[in-house]
């Protein structure tokens, strides 16, 4: 029998500055701290919309540790769902003035922008189209252009995250 989940309710990531990854998930996720385990020097941060006692959870293991290794074995990046595509928009711009901003792809049902933390943890925001607009995109996950302000035309004020 297999487990049945209903979603991932959180992630937890080694950093190497545990404040510093701290500065940047409060201020460019808005996450909140709502807990830290200051034996394990952890902290544990939670979206402002949501229902989870913690989304993220951070342990600080100091900069001695190694980096990450970009295509090795382990974790890719993590994606985080915003509710409309004008948030993906507003999104883009925040990674943009973070420094954090790596690229943006259409993947069909899904609309992306990506960044990477202080730590170069990749991460995922995206905007996911109505489910009755899948169409082709039900059983298919292509990387192509994203054109964001052509879905912000057409998407503008559709949410489909609650």
């Amino acid at each position: 029998m297999s487990i049945g989940p209903v979603r991932l309710n959180h992630a937890v990531l080694f950093v190497a500055d545990l404040e510093r990854a701290e500065r940047f998930y409060t201020d460019v996720f808005g996450m909140a701290v709502v807990a830290r385990e200051p034996r394990a020097n952890a902290a544990f941060l939670r979206l402002p919309r949501s229902g989870n006692h913690h989304d993220l959870g951070l342990f600080g293991v100091g900069a001695q540790a190694p980096p990450k290794r970009p295509g090795g074995i382990g974790l890719y990046h993590l994606a985080w769902q915003v509710d409309t595509i004008d948030e993906l928009e507003q999104a883009r711009l925040t990674l943009v003035d973070a420094d954090a901003y790596t690229g943006e792809s259409s993947h069909g049902a899904t609309k992306s922008v990506y960044g990477t933390d202080p730590d170069g943890n990749e991460f995922e925001i995206m905007w996911m189209l109505p489910r009755s607009a899948w169409g082709e995109y039900e059983t298919a996950a292509p990387v192509d252009r994203l054109d964001l302000a052509a879905e912000v035309r057409r998407w503008t004020g559709v949410g489909t995250a609650r």
